[in-house]
């Protein structure tokens, strides 16, 4: 058995370990490591997988599309394993819509845009914008969520947020960290100084005391994401609001899986946690990240698998 046989096996296991059938995905990939075997390459290049997603001649561009995706998602995890394997880009064949890929942000950048917002000439903006941005990095909540949000929803004591209005209708409980529940009390008593007679119930307000408005908030996040210097890492992944979401969803994967718990176990608990209506779509954060496949990878080595990409 060749080293990228016995790394697609230990693939196989691990996507199908949590819940995933792949027998379509598995075909191809199969087809694509004889490709390899057959022209004895050890490593995946951007060259090799072009070379096998255009196969056989006449093909579409979104078999091609397709055969990439499946594709990367290996690769990606062989990267993981060995840093000499190239993961494809995201953008290398595209046919029709796709879906954006998540913006990752470091601690390092979450801080800069909280520092650009709080420096935004207008107070209140200022204020909201750069809470509002703490918010969201802190619990992964949706935009509109946060938004929607009443001052009545919030319970310092309990240091919990009630979810309302939220997407498919559901409402949830929201944990909030020490930390959350103290800058939303700072918040909330400079907020009351600023404005001290609100027509709103909302938790975040307006300049002129109403709820604040997306459209608003998503404007001041370009300012204040040019101002910081953040840039789109592909054309397909450029750095939203929305990504907050995503950056905390993979970050706790990740933490579980450098803890050495048991992931699989609690990922019904994170879909809770984010107001998923199906554990199905928490499950696309494990193949939508880099990271994470690396992780997962490290988490096979003590039970031997992976030992063929190491041989």
């Amino acid at each position: 058995m060749s080293a990228l046989q016995a790394a697609l096996a230990d693939y196989l296991a691990l996507r199908r370990g949590l819940g995933y059938q792949l027998d379509h995905d598995a075909r191809e990939l199969r087809s694509f490591v004889a490709f390899c075997d057959h022209h004895e390459t050890e490593f995946v290049t951007v060259a090799v997988a072009v070379a096998w997603v255009t196969m056989p001649v006449g093909t579409r561009p979104s078999w091609w599309a397709n055969r990439m995706t499946i594709l990367r998602g290996f690769a990606t995890f062989l990267h993981g394993l060995d840093p000499r394997h190239d993961v494809p880009p995201a953008d290398l064949f595209r046919h029709g819509p796709h879906r954006a890929v998540p913006y990752l942000y470091t601690d390092t950048e979450i801080a800069a845009l909280t520092r650009a917002a709080a420096a935004l000439p207008t107070p209140m903006t200022a204020l909201t914008m750069a809470t509002v941005i703490g918010l969201l990095a802190a619990t992964g909540l949706r935009v509109s969520e946060a938004l929607a949000a009443d001052v009545a929803d919030l319970d310092p004591q309990t240091a919990t947020l009630t979810v309302r209005r939220s997407k498919y209708g559901r409402s949830r409980l929201v944990p909030l960290h020490p930390h959350t529940t103290t800058a939303l009390a700072a918040y909330l008593r400079r907020r009351d100084q600023l404005c001290p007679h609100p027509v709103s119930e909302a938790l975040f307000l307006s300049t002129a005391s109403t709820r604040k408005r997306y459209a608003h908030v998503n404007q001041m996040f370009r300012r204040v994401r040019n101002q910081t210097g953040l840039t789109s890492r592909s054309t397909n992944c450029r750095p939203r609001l929305h990504d907050f979401r995503h950056s905390f969803a993979v970050r706790t994967l990740i933490d579980w899986y450098r803890d050495g718990g048991d992931v699989a176990a609690r990922l019904p608990l994170l879909s809770a946690y984010l107001g998923h209506r199906e554990p199905k779509y928490t499950y696309w954060y494990l193949h939508a990240a880099p990271e994470l496949l690396a992780e997962a990878a490290h988490r096979l080595e003590p039970t031997g698998l992976g030992e063929g990409m190491r041989s």
